[in-house]
């Protein structure tokens, strides 16, 4: 018996979120169902975090314990021949003793993908936001350095637990224009609060469009709640990575 590190990619519009539901199809659900054919007995995976309905990633980690008998490369192979289309597994590996996903996890990286644009884009609009008036990126910069740092953000998102802290520290917040009308922003932090990452990307693209200043994101983290009822959908966010 050994701990094995897996690092999973998925699309999330068919799923119900990753964490295993009753009734209700999700990542950790259908990856379970697949390791139990292949001889694993646990009762749950250990993930390090969650994804909200419709959220996808290139960077998931789980791990869990497996007799398996033959190298990390076959388990990886057994493991996507039998899942379905919309999950993969990146890499397999043995893990170090004690490892778990989510306590060892140092830092998280989120991309949040818009596309600009006053008409629909039906090849875009699954992965991407459409937003429209078009935003000032470089404004929305000047905003995202004020989300940096160590602070309170509980007007930004809700802790898993009544009751838990809300404080987190982020590292990277950055806007960048892709091809065309496209952009995407990049978040990295110890941990997000459930709905951060889709709260601020909804509040710094009202800054773009001229809609909040950008005291009030700075009199946010002192309890001022002047910010916009809103969140960006689900459909352009990404876990792209875990840093251990």
């Amino acid at each position: 018996m050994a701990l094995y590190q897996i690092s999973i990619s998925y699309d999330g519009t068919d799923f119900y979120g990753y964490q295993r539901q009753l009734n209700d199809r999700t990542v950790q659900g259908d990856l379970e169902q697949v390791l139990r054919k292949l001889g694993w007995t646990g009762r749950t995976i250990m993930s390090s975090g969650r994804t909200d309905c419709g959220v996808h990633a290139k960077g998931q980690t789980a791990a869990f314990e497996l007799d398996w008998k033959h190298s990390d490369n076959e388990l990886q192979k057994a493991i996507n021949f039998l899942l379905p289309s919309d999950i993969s597994i990146n890499s397999a590996k043995k893990a170090k003793e004690g490892f778990h996903p989510r306590y060892d996890a140092k830092l998280r990286e989120y991309r949040y993908q818009v596309y600009i644009g006053s008409t629909a884009e039906p090849l875009e609009e699954r992965y991407r936001w459409r937003i429209w008036p078009e935003p000032n990126l470089e404004l929305m910069n000047q905003a995202a350095k004020t989300i940096c740092g160590e602070h309170d953000y509980r007007l930004y998102g809700k802790p898993q637990k009544k009751g838990g802290r809300t404080q987190r520290n982020v590292v990277f917040a950055e806007w960048r224009r892709d091809k065309g009308n496209k952009a995407f922003f990049r978040i990295k932090a110890n941990s997000f609060l459930y709905h951060m990452v889709r709260r601020i990307t909804f509040v710094l693209v009202r800054v773009g469009q001229g809609k909040v200043v950008m005291n009030t994101i700075v009199d946010s983290f002192e309890g001022v709640d002047n910010l916009p009822p809103g969140i960006a959908p689900a459909k352009g966010l990404f876990l792209d990575n875990i840093i251990y």
